[in-house]
């Protein structure tokens, strides 16, 4: 099996057929890729080969849904309302780079600011680490629709394999049956 649909192999029998189906066509893709489980608020992280590298537990946006709301593409993250602070589902060309501060991060959508990237300090009213280790899946809605994981894992995991070149993100859909969610 190839990498894609070998790592999707790893879900549940009646799921992978479902979910192999918008990547099937990236089976020989031959690039690194993550798959975001907005519905179990998780980053999986594959070799190119479809070893799975890591799994770690993310932060997601806000606000629940599968899809941007019209409008929000291109503002400016502090602009965005809360119904605005949404992690989109579908397949992503994610390459490396750095936010405005200079630190590494993974573009999944660049001109939406949407990134894979290490915890940082946020407000201490956001309790984020505290967020990011509950098991209650709703603590974990926070971002403004960034993939927020422990640095550890970040540094560890996805800066070595993500990090590395051009990649693909599959942000899975919460909403939307997966079938449905296939371009």
């Amino acid at each position: 099996m190839c990498g894609i649909v070998a790592a999707l192999g790893l879900l549940g029998a009646a799921d992978a057929w479902a979910e192999a189906r918008p990547v099937a066509a990236d089976g020989r893709d031959e690039r690194p890729f993550a798959i975001v489980d907005k519905r179990e608020a998780t980053l999986s992280v594959y070799a190119a080969d479809g070893r799975l590298v890591g799994r770690a537990p993310a932060l997601l946006g806000l606000t629940p849904g599968d899809a941007e709301l019209p409008g929000s593409r291109g503002k400016a993250p502090s602009a965005l309302r809360l119904d605005e602070r949404v992690t989109p589902s579908g397949r992503f060309e994610a390459r490396p780079g750095r936010n405005v501060d200079g630190e590494r991060i993974v573009w999944f959508d660049y001109e939406a600011h949407l990134a894979i990237h290490r915890l940082r300090p946020a407000p201490a009213g956001q309790r984020r680490p505290q967020r990011l280790a509950s098991a209650n899946l709703q603590d974990r809605r926070i971002t403004l629709g960034c993939v927020v994981v422990d640095p550890a894992f970040f540094d560890r995991v996805v800066l070595p394999t993500l990090g590395a070149g051009p990649s693909l993100v599959y942000v899975l859909p919460e909403r939307a049956p997966l079938v449905a969610a296939a371009p």
